[in-house]
Formats: C-alpha cells, structure tokens, sequence
C-alpha cells in the first residue's frame, strides 16, 4: 500500500519519536515536536506508539489512499475531511481506497499527528524514520514531502477497530502558555534584577518558531553580572566558552531574545543558558503559534520530576484507555 501526496502542506514530514543516543555527534533527537500527540495517534490506529507518521504544521497536506485503511488526526485543531466530510479528531476513522485526506483551516495549535494504520515504512536511518531536513537524513530522501511523492505503507497489526481518546486525556493548546523552566549552569551570569524581570514579564513567541528552536519576544532586556571575558568566549556578555547545550535548553543573545532549543537544535555552541524547560512542558512549545503569549515559571528539581512523574502517568492513563 501506498499513499499519493497530492500537496504537501507547507511543512510536512515523516516523524517518528526520534534517535536518541547520537547528540554528542551533533545530530540531534529529532522526531515529533509533541511527542505524546504523536504516541496517540499511533495507538489509536493499532501501531506500536513510536511508530512513524506524519507531522504537518499550520496547513495540512492533501493524500490519497491507495487501499482501505485506519487512519487517525491528533495534535492541534487542524479538521481533517475524507472526500469533503469533516472526521473527527483524536479519533480512528476509516479511509476507502480511491479517498482523499485533506484539512480545513487551523483553529487553534500549530502541529497535526497523522498515523496510519501498518504506519509509514520509510527506510530507518540511524534507528529512526524521521526526518532531519538540516542533515538531509531520514524521513522521505531526508526532506519534507513534496507533491507527486508516494509513501510505502506497512501491514496493519490492529483490529481496524474505531476507538477515541478520551477528552480529558486530549490535551490542547491553551491561549497562555506558562512554560516551567529549571535554572541552570549559567544562572549566576544573570543580574538579580534580570532573574527577577525573566520570570515577571510577559513573553510572546516570535516568528522565527520551527523545529530547531522557539524564539519569544517582548520582556525585558536581560543584564548581566560584570566580569572579564574568558580566552575562548566572544566578547558580548551573553557569550561563554562554548559549551554542550542539553535539549530544552533556553539561550538569550545578547541579553534580548530567549530561545528555546527544541527537537532538531544544534548541540553546543557559543551562547549562555539560563535554564532549560522542563521535559513535561517541551511538548506544548511544539503548539504554539507565533504571537502566543508566554509565562516562564521558576521550579526546582523536585517540582520537575513531580512534574514528569504526572505526565507518565497522564501516558500510562492514554495506553490503557486503548489497549
């Protein structure tokens, strides 16, 4: 089986959960920006959670279907519509062969999950199918799919049974976004007056949002502790001897622009890190839309371990509901 792309969207890519273990070589995790929209899906068509589907941010592609199938939409509110009827979502719903998938507008969140029952059988590269465009690796011949290109499709294991996550177990883009942060290595470089304004302003995220990192706009220019460069450090105080950068780390340039370093983002440069999101919250960045206005708030290690310890649970709570 194979799916025909007839448009590609604007950015659509073969994810799966990513290649861990390869950061210190500089190729990132990679894989779904939400990473649990991503397993829901999946599950929801009968797929192993760390399958491959497709990720689409803002415009949704247009397929179709060679063969009948199960297919699934999760992640923002994206509707999606087989041959002009609307599905609905975070549901499995049956394609016929000959049917085309496409999407109404964005209505809220910025990232869609599709996952197809059998999932997408692109070869694996480096223990992953997901698309790293920068390094021209993985996914569909390393790129975002293009119209005119045909996905291979594996055999379904599942049922072909229609199940739904539960609402309460959905979870949607909010229109403020309060991103948890841990201070880090770097905290000290900071002003106090600058840790406080971090944590007091209003941030909102800028344009320049995509895969390799998040940039907000709007609070306080940061100010830094006085001291002598040291040999190897450029010489704005925002700079340091470069250093590994851990994912979710936030670096501010020049004291003007946080940015949060997300799922395809370089790993070590040149630029301080005040702190880094906690693992809970990184997949919330991945849906949001320029302009959302952001909260970072200040918690400690324990608070972002009770913090993960919920969200396995909120994991383990959607595994049930479909197994």
């Amino acid at each position: 089986m194979t799916i025909k792309v007839l448009h590609h969207g604007l950015a659509t890519t073969v994810q799966d959960l990513g290649r861990p273990g390869y950061f210190h070589l500089g190729i990132p995790l990679g894989g779904a920006m939400d990473r649990y929209a991503m397993r829901a899906a999946n599950l929801l068509v009968g797929n192993d959670e760390g399958a491959a589907g497709l990720e689409a941010v803002f415009l949704g592609p247009k397929l179709e279907f060679t063969e009948d199938t199960l297919v699934a939409v999760t992640g923002a509110d994206m509707p999606a519509k087989v041959d002009g009827v609307e599905q609905p979502g975070w549901t499995a719903f049956p394609v016929r062969a000959g049917q085309t998938l496409t999407f109404d507008f964005l209505k809220s969140g910025a990232r869609i999950y599709i996952a197809v029952a059998g999932s997408i059988d692109v070869p694996l590269a480096l223990g992953s199918r997901s698309t790293y465009p920068i390094g021209a690796l993985g996914g569909y011949k390393g790129r975002p799919l293009a119209a005119g290109d045909e996905l291979p499709i594996g055999a379904a294991n599942g049922s072909g049974e229609a199940r739904s996550v539960a609402e309460q177990l959905r979870r949607l883009p909010a229109a403020l976004v309060a991103l948890r942060v841990l201070p880090g290595l770097y905290w000290d470089r900071l002003s106090d007056e600058a840790k406080q304004s971090f944590f007091a302003d209003e941030w909102k995220v800028a344009p320049e949002a995509d895969r390799m990192g998040y940039r907000f706009r709007g609070g306080r220019k940061l100010s830094f502790v006085e001291r002598e460069q040291p040999f190897g450090a450029g010489s704005d105080p925002s700079n340091i001897v470069d250093s590994c950068y851990p994912y979710g780390s936030i670096q501010v340039p020049g004291g003007t622009e946080p940015i949060i370093l997300h799922r395809d983002a370089v790993s070590g440069g040149g630029y301080f890190m005040l702190g880094t999101v906690i693992s809970a919250d990184m997949d919330l960045i991945g849906q949001m839309q320029p302009h959302t206005p952001t909260r970072f708030i200040e918690v400690t290690m324990d608070e972002a371990l009770a913090a993960r310890a919920e969200e396995n649970d909120r994991l383990e709570a959607l595994r049930a509901s479909l197994r």
